[in-house]
């Protein structure tokens, strides 16, 4: 039998853990609280995050990084992305040569802004046939209760993918593969941004209509970055990217499209971190996004808007101004 650590039992970590466990692989979630730790092994739930879920017999815990990583041919990293290269230098060293890691973060490194799988490759030394990314709209709350959803498992290395398709195919998630690690990665970076956005407009009030715009045009933003970057502009009409951006607009379930809509009901930034407590990746990586938009010479107005509310002070009514005030233009996709 396949055996994966996977590290950082929060929702979407425990959740793809379920998903492993229930398609027949080994699981054992590395975490640092051994409350939570003791609660997984001895309750069979994780109350803090997916309170009233039981968790498959194929799963364990552990607060010890090797343990989680002995015998281990699948390391699945669900922490904040902005701490991924600090846990990776703890004990990457202890993964096996052959370890295949796989990213389900959706976010972009601040300062570097290096993507997560090349985060993943500088810290442990792994080459692209032993990275890949699992994207798509992925709500965990959905999942562990096993309700039908698609996902995108990407790698440069094409038999990576599919046997990682494999090790995650349920009667209840239908894994595909792609081998666009690049545009995978930014459609489920830059959906959280979008998502932002469409959260503030709902807190605002606004209708259907504004949210469809925001989508649209979003996608088009992401399109032309991941162009720019060396993506592959059609997945970004597929799960990983259409996909995504829509679940993650549409639901209270997302937690950046909840933290927007805080926003826009007037709370401030630090009000709605309060509330939501849980990492709203968006909030930190919409300003690598827009630095790495910068970098390629790509528009991100939209990316832009979202930064001056998150981190510059300006109110969400100013960033729908600045939106609608644009030069009107020919649409494009990109």
């Amino acid at each position: 039998m396949t055996r994966a650590a996977v590290f950082g039992p929060g929702n979407w970590g425990t959740a793809f853990g379920m998903v492993l466990a229930d398609a027949g692989t080994e699981v054992t979630l590395c975490g640092r609280r051994p409350d939570l730790i003791q609660s997984i092994n001895v309750d069979r739930q994780n109350p803090d995050y997916l309170p009233g879920i039981i968790l498959p017999d194929g799963m364990s815990a552990t607060t010890d990084p090797a343990e989680a990583l002995d015998g281990a041919g699948i390391v699945v990293l669900a922490v904040p992305s902005q701490t991924l290269r600090a846990n990776l230098s703890t004990w990457a060293g202890l993964a096996g040569p052959e370890t295949v890691f796989v990213s389900l973060m959706k976010g972009i490194e601040l300062g570097t802004c290096m993507r997560m799988s090349e985060v993943i490759a500088e810290c442990s030394g792994a080459g692209p046939d032993r990275i890949a990314v699992v994207s798509g709209p992925n709500l965990a709350h959905e999942i562990v209760r096993r309700m039908p959803a698609g996902t995108v498992v990407a790698s440069a290395d094409q038999s990576t993918a599919e046997r990682l398709q494999k090790a995650c195919h349920t009667p209840y998630l239908r894994p595909y593969t792609s081998t666009d690690v690049i545009g995978c990665e930014l459609g489920g970076a830059v959906k959280n941004v979008i998502g932002l956005a469409a959260g503030m407009a709902d807190g605002m009030g606004f209708g259907d209509n504004a949210k469809g715009t925001l989508i649209t045009r979003g996608l088009a933003e992401t399109t032309r970055l991941g162009v720019a970057a060396g993506a592959d502009p059609y997945t970004f009409a597929g799960l990983a990217g259409l996909g995504d951006v829509v679940a993650t607009c549409g639901s209270s379930l997302s937690r950046n499209h909840m933290f927007g809509v805080h926003l826009g009901r007037g709370l401030s930034v630090a009000e709605t971190s309060e509330l939501v407590r849980e990492t709203a990746e968006g909030v930190k990586s919409c300003r690598s996004v827009l630095e790495l938009a910068e970098r390629h010479g790509v528009d991100m107005p939209i990316a832009r808007a979202v930064v001056g509310v998150v981190h510059e002070g300006h109110s969400p009514k100013e960033m729908l101004a600045t939106l609608m005030a644009r030069t009107a233009k020919s649409e494009a996709l990109y």
